[in-house]
């Protein structure tokens, strides 16, 4: 094959012949490269958005829903020991204390890492919000948050948001935010917060694109983190046609496309991976740029609704 035509999916991870040898054999429709290979890494400097409350934010974190137990640990050390600083979390996703041993094993000060973790419905309200913000941290090892949210704008929010008010003002949290807020919810808690929400964490991908509410919250000055930046693997992503023209194009692979797309709209985002070198390649992003006849088509992917209905 023309190795010139296949698309160089790991050229930052080594220059070793050994895998330069290894990348000439795989075509541009196998879907990523082998996760066990035995490989160098240069930490890779990830860009920072300042939010509302001058607080700076890695661009690019990286995401642990579903992951649990030894795998948890290992992937949260594994991902910062490539450049993660990062660390996405929340109570619902049980796996806070793993999280917070994949910190600790990672061996990094724990002033170098941005943790966010979330409060959960379940503890909506001022009291019991604060109790799991005390649970939270004593399962993460830390005694202070980056980022807490609001997963879900159910139950006493008014009251959750009074509590995490009041642990920003003690310096506990250094900045308080939402997530999956709909803009007439943020309206409604801007009517009774004194600190304005930093952060609106929501879905975000190529099939459900957010310009609406992406503007929403430029308009109030709120940053846009997106979740589930590869839809899940849903709907082909990974074999899809417009993506892999547009991989083809600049020698990146549909994940990267997918992520430089999302970062060069000023979306935080947080993809999730078992794999190290899966957690690489979602980290060489910052060396190509889409154009916009690249926007243009991957416009045409949207279809303007959530791609998890069974969360709704």
């Amino acid at each position: 094959m023309d190795s010139k035509k296949s698309i160089n999916r790991r050229e930052f991870i080594t220059r070793s012949a050994k895998y330069s040898a290894a990348t000439m054999l795989i075509g541009f429709g196998a879907s990523r490269l082998m996760a066990g290979m035995n490989t160098a890494y240069s930490a890779v400097a990830i860009p920072k958005t300042t939010l509302n409350n001058k607080l700076a934010m890695p661009m690019l974190g990286f995401g642990t829903n579903t992951l649990n137990g030894d795998v948890c640990v290992k992937c949260v050390s594994e991902a910062i020991s490539v450049g993660y600083r990062l660390i996405d979390t929340a109570h619902i996703y049980r796996n806070e204390e793993f999280v917070g041993q994949g910190i600790k094993q990672s061996g990094i000060n724990r002033e170098d890492l941005f943790i966010t973790s979330k409060l959960w419905v379940d503890d909506s309200g001022y009291e019991s919000s604060k109790r799991a913000f005390e649970t939270s941290i004593s399962k993460l090892g830390t005694n202070y948050l980056d980022l807490y949210l609001i997963h879900r704008p159910r139950g006493d929010v008014k009251g959750s948001w009074k509590a995490m008010e009041e642990l920003y003002g003690e310096g506990r949290i250094k900045a308080i935010g939402v997530s999956n807020f709909e803009p007439s919810q943020l309206d409604e808690l801007m009517e009774y917060a004194t600190v304005k929400p930093a952060i609106n964490q929501i879905e975000a991908h190529v099939f459900f694109q957010q310009f609406a509410a992406q503007q929403y919250l430029q308009n109030n000055n709120i940053q846009m983190q997106g979740w589930s930046p590869f839809a899940a693997a849903r709907n082909g992503i990974f074999e899809n046609s417009v993506l892999t023209e547009i991989g083809r194009k600049h020698n990146k692979t549909i994940a990267q496309v997918c992520l430089r797309w999302l970062h060069q709209r000023g979306i935080v985002v947080i993809p999730r991976t078992t794999k190290k070198a899966h957690m690489i390649e979602n980290l060489n992003i910052f060396d190509f740029e889409l154009d916009a006849s690249d926007f243009q088509t991957i416009a045409k992917l949207d279809l303007n609704t959530t791609q998890f209905p069974e969360w709704e």
